[in-house]
Formats: structure tokens, sequence, C-alpha cells
């Protein structure tokens, strides 16, 4: 069953779709099997990893609308992850869902019918908390949070938290935060320095030890249809996503130890004494 992470932050330029795309190529890259979803309407992420928006149909529309089977719709990048593509066509399918039944949960059903194939489920949230992110939310395990690291990083960050919440207590209890990844930095910048320290003292561990500096190759590989390990192997970017993607790794593999620890713990105190034979009472 994959891990599910929605990559979200209703603020916009933060680099959400940066982040969805480099990672998903990162962990491809690390041998793991990655589908990256594109939900959001600019078809951003669907672009930068090389696939033409324009002729990307169906998508994710049909799939929300469960007009296309969502197996059919899935495209191979060259980066090594599949794609669910993404475009205009979302907004519609925003509105089509407005008044349908279990709508927020559509998309979580979709995921569902393929989970098994993948170790890795990234998507990527447009920039607001309607329907398309609430969606995402339902579906996913842990929010990846990109923060800039520049004035007003910490603005509508409270709401965010807020939907989650509110997300967890109505429709995903098992929701949690993955992480806070802190995008854009420059270390000479007096600013990134203080709005990072912010983070910490404000998030503590929440915020991810991996760093994604502000990059010139980072930003010109989209243009160009590649995740940055593609573009530029050697970049400062590509390096920090490749580190992000093994936090990702470390935590996952934590938890699962985490889960097998608390399983062992309660099998011990259902049954104690495994080993031995099992009373029968006379």
């Amino acid at each position: 069953m994959a891990r599910i992470l929605a990559v979200a932050n209703q603020k916009g330029g933060v680099g959400k779709t940066t982040t969805s795309v480099n990672l998903a190529a990162a962990l491809a890259a690390a041998k793991r099997k990655v589908l990256l979803v594109d939900l959001d309407p600019q078809g951003n992420a669907t672009m930068a990893s090389g696939v033409d928006k324009h002729e990307a149909k169906p998508n994710g529309c049909e799939v929300l609308l469960d007009e296309a089977d969502i197996g059919d719709v899935l495209v191979r990048t060259e980066a090594g992850f599949d794609l669910l593509p993404g475009n205009g066509d979302l907004t519609a399918a925003e509105l089509k869902l407005m008044d349908g039944l279990a709508r927020e949960h559509r998309l979580k059903e979709q995921l569902a019918k393929i989970s098994d194939g993948y170790h890795t489920i990234l998507i990527d949230c447009p920039p607001s908390l309607h329907l398309l992110t609430l969606n995402a939310l339902t579906a996913a395990d842990g929010v990846l949070i990109p923060v800039q690291c520049e004035y007003f990083a910490l603005e509508g960050l409270s709401s965010l938290l807020d939907t989650i919440a509110a997300v967890r207590q109505r429709l995903n209890p098992k929701l949690e935060v993955e992480g806070l990844l802190r995008t854009m930095y420059d270390v000479r910048n007096n600013l990134g320095n203080e709005v990072s320290a912010q983070l910490t003292q404000h998030f503590g561990e929440k915020v991810l030890r991996s760093i994604i500096p502000r990059n010139v190759r980072l930003a010109e590989a989209p243009s160009h249809g590649q995740p940055i390990h593609l573009y530029d192997r050697g970049s400062r970017g590509a390096i920090a996503y490749i580190g992000l993607a093994g936090e990702i790794i470390r935590r996952e593999r934590a938890m699962n130890a985490q889960d097998a620890g608390e399983l062992a713990n309660d099998l011990d105190e259902v049954a104690p004494d495994a080993g031995g034979a099992t009373p029968t009472t006379p």
C-alpha cells in the first residue's frame, strides 16, 4: 500500500510544484515506485514532467468524474515516475463535483484502485483550500508543506493547519503533517535565516532538516520539461532534492518500525505467553 503525501500550501509561489516534481524524480531514482498526481488546473507539474498538458486527454478531470479508468490515464515519464496529468479541465471537474455525493472522497476512491502498485504517491495541490485540495487531503496520509524563507512566510500557514485539523476531524482521521520544507533559501540573506529560525521555534521537529536553496538551475529545469536531476544532476537544487528524498524514506522506515513495535506490544498484551500451549478449561 502506497504512502500518499499531499504537497500543499494555499500561498502561491512557495515551491509546491517544484517540490512535487523533483521529489517524485528523486524517489524514482532511489528505485521507488512513484506516482505524481497533478491536481492543479494550471498543469505546471504535468509540463515540468515533460508531458504536454494540452495533449493530456483524458486526464485527472475524467478520473475524478469517473469517466475514465485511472489505470488508462497514467503516463510514464522520462524520469521514471508515473504521472496522472492535469490541466484546466480540473476546474470544470471541481464545479461538477460541487453537488456530487461524497465529493471530497473522489480522489481517494480512485487512488485506492492502484495504490498497491506504488511505494509513494505525491499530490501537487492547487494554491487554494477549495474542493480539489480537500480531495487531496482526504486521500493523503501526510501533508508536506513547502514554506518560502521570505517575508510573509507564515502568512496563511495557520489557515492551512486549521484546514488540516478540520479534515482530520471530519474526513480523514489518519491525516498528519509530514513536515514543513524550507524552500528558496539563501544562506546569505539574513531574513531567510530569521524565517528559518522562526519556523523551527514554532514547529520544532515538524520542520524537515532538508532545505531547498534558491538555485537558478532549479528554476530553469521546468522550461525544459525535466526534473532537476535530469537537467543538471550536479546542481545544488538536485542535491537538495536527493537529500529530501532520503529524509522522506528514512522517516517512512522509522514509522514502519514504530508501527511494527506497537503491533508486537499489542500481541504481547493479548498473548504474553504466545510460545506456549493455549490452556483449556476442563
